[in-house]
């Protein structure tokens, strides 16, 4: 009877044991599609897989959930041969954005603020979920060049601002109003997935360009509760109009 007993409560420890670590794995999944949704922001059609990177550090991290270092530091365009106008017409003069619209996923944001590099050589991602940050090293919107605009794609508290990044399409328009009060409009031409650790540095901060063209940047690929994302999404596009 004795033996029984002891029997029964180690089986019950072994039962009480396994329901625990049970449990915690499934507080686990419920922490990350807490964080994620159902089932997770969309992803381009044409995304890459995107693995593990083979370095910790991506070139130049996109906006995420929380900084990532860096190993280079983003620097201001400087075109070849800079041109006077475009096929759009001349080039605007420098003047902050205040308000990004692109209809096609839903984004209407007057929230943005400026972005600079931190110690860690990174773009420094916006303070919150909500806001839209630009990079003030760089050309403004209509300006010759890329103005590189990045956003939290999620946080603990639910989806941020550029969650439906990825389901941007080539062909989309994208609106950004500046300070000066003229509006500018995008054409996307093209949403890639890369991993952090193969980031397109020279073909979003760098290179010589004859237009004014944007870059929108957010988090996206796997998601690892650990490092969270493990890529970025990245919108390419170039501007058609200015009123």
């Amino acid at each position: 009877m004795s033996k029984d007993r002891t029997d029964g409560g180690r089986h019950g420890s072994r039962y009480a044991v396994a329901a625990t670590v049970a449990l915690l794995v499934i507080g686990l999944v419920a922490l990350v599609v807490g964080l994620r949704g159902r089932p997770g922001p969309p992803q381009p059609e044409s995304a890459p897989s995107v693995s593990a990177p083979s370095v910790s550090a991506p070139a130049v991290p996109g906006p995420g959930p929380s900084p990532a270092g860096a190993s280079a530091t983003p620097t201001p365009t400087t075109p070849a041969a800079p041109a006077a106008e475009a096929s759009i017409g001349q080039f605007l003069p420098a003047s902050a954005p205040t308000r990004l619209d692109i209809p096609s996923i839903g984004v209407h944001s007057n929230t943005l603020v400026g972005l600079g590099i931190g110690t860690d050589g990174a773009l420094t991602p916006p303070q919150t979920a909500q806001q839209v940050g630009y990079y003030t090293g760089g050309p403004t919107p209509g300006q010759l060049g890329p103005a590189v605009i990045g956003a939290h794609v999620d946080s603990k508290q639910g989806p941020g601002v550029f969650y439906r990044l990825g389901a941007t399409r080539p062909g989309d328009q994208i609106t950004v109003t500046r300070a000066d009060g003229t509006k500018t409009t995008f054409l996307v031409d093209k949403v890639a997935t890369y991993p952090k650790d193969q980031f397109p540095t020279e073909e979003v901060y760098r290179g010589a360009f004859d237009r004014s063209e944007i870059r929108l940047i957010t988090c996206g690929g796997t998601f690892d509760p650990v490092k969270h994302y493990l890529g970025n999404v990245v919108v390419f596009g170039h501007l058609t109009g200015s009123a």
